[in-house]
């Protein structure tokens, strides 16, 4: 009889603390469950003040530098340096000026009231180029002190958020393009050769979730590559940009190709057009892109573009990725 009560009394505690582990698992699983439900609630109420602050600390001391491209439109220059001003990431700016006409001082005192309304300190430089040429946006600044160039065009804008994470982004890949706006090439079949191409813009990106290139209109790459774009790409191909003012990016995007061997990084990002629409909106556009395409791989002596269907996305500000 003792014995039997003994072995009933083992099995009871036995139980006793298999069902405390059980309901202890339950908690633990309830709370974990809460603490991320919480997260995401802060953030979809916009309860981010302290994750802000977190990633401004987190942010390494060398920021990016804002390398711009402007041409007689000074109310969209002024619109996108205010706005970028604004970026935590910002070290310095500039312009790359092309006119005739050197930049009025009541720009120039404009754009610097501006950059000093945040308390920071970020250098802001007119960069004079007295030819006219897209050449002028990829030559080399020699006293810029950040490794990181976000190259961009006057007239679109991207929330600072996606841009400190297209920073994040490059900082892992310092070596190749990192951007918005991407585009592909694909061999031309019809041709019924492999060194025949097809240049084609966003709905094929789009169709196929493929791409190879990376539009220098918004995008980061290392300040070596301006060095290079200046004094080791072909000077066929600068000739080529400057005679039919067109394909200076794709020219950017075969030179870090090469150097590489790598594709370039897609970001995801909301793009703000803020401009009237540029060359791409021109007859021929896609046709004469395709030459560019075709005429850059004959220079290199053969296809240095790599095909990829990598996306990065801030899974922070994303529900499903």
């Amino acid at each position: 009889m003792t014995m039997r009560t003994s072995l009933f009394s083992h099995r009871t505690i036995r139980q006793g603390v298999g069902s405390v582990k059980i309901k202890l698992l339950l908690a633990f699983c309830i709370g974990f469950t809460l603490f991320v439900l919480a997260g995401r609630a802060a953030s979809f109420m916009g309860w981010r003040k302290h994750a802000a602050s977190l990633n401004r600390s987190s942010l390494p001391e060398k920021g990016y530098a804002l390398l711009i491209n402007t041409w007689k439109r000074n109310d969209l220059l002024k619109q996108s340096i205010s706005h970028y001003a604004s970026c935590p990431g910002l070290a310095s700016i500039h312009i790359v000026w092309s006119e005739p006409d050197p930049p009025s001082e009541s720009l120039k005192k404009f754009l610097n009231h501006v950059i000093h309304l945040n308390g920071r300190k970020i250098e802001l430089k007119f960069d004079i180029n007295k030819e006219d040429s897209l050449n002028n946006r990829f030559k080399e600044i020699t006293d810029l002190k950040m490794d990181a160039v976000f190259s961009i065009d006057d007239d679109v804008i991207f929330p600072c958020t996606s841009v400190e994470f297209a920073f994040t982004v490059w900082q892992s890949a310092p070596d190749t393009m990192v951007g918005y706006i991407p585009r592909i090439h694909w061999v031309d079949k019809s041709k019924g050769n492999q060194d025949t191409y097809i240049y084609s813009g966003w709905w094929s990106v789009w169709w196929t979730g493929t791409y190879s290139m990376i539009l220098s209109k918004a995008a980061f790459f290392h300040k070596k590559y301006l060095s290079m774009y200046t004094y080791e790409m072909p000077s066929s191909i600068r000739e080529y940009v400057t005679k039919n003012r067109n394909c200076e990016d794709i020219a950017m995007s075969f030179l870090v190709a090469n150097a590489t061997g790598a594709p370039p990084i897609w970001v995801k990002g909301k793009i703000f057009e803020i401009g009237s629409t540029g060359i791409s909106s021109l007859g021929g556009h896609s046709e004469r892109r395709t030459h560019c395409v075709n005429w850059f791989a004959s220079k290199y002596g053969r296809m240095p573009l790599v095909s990829t269907s990598v996306k990065a996305v801030d899974s922070r500000s994303s529900w499903f990725w």
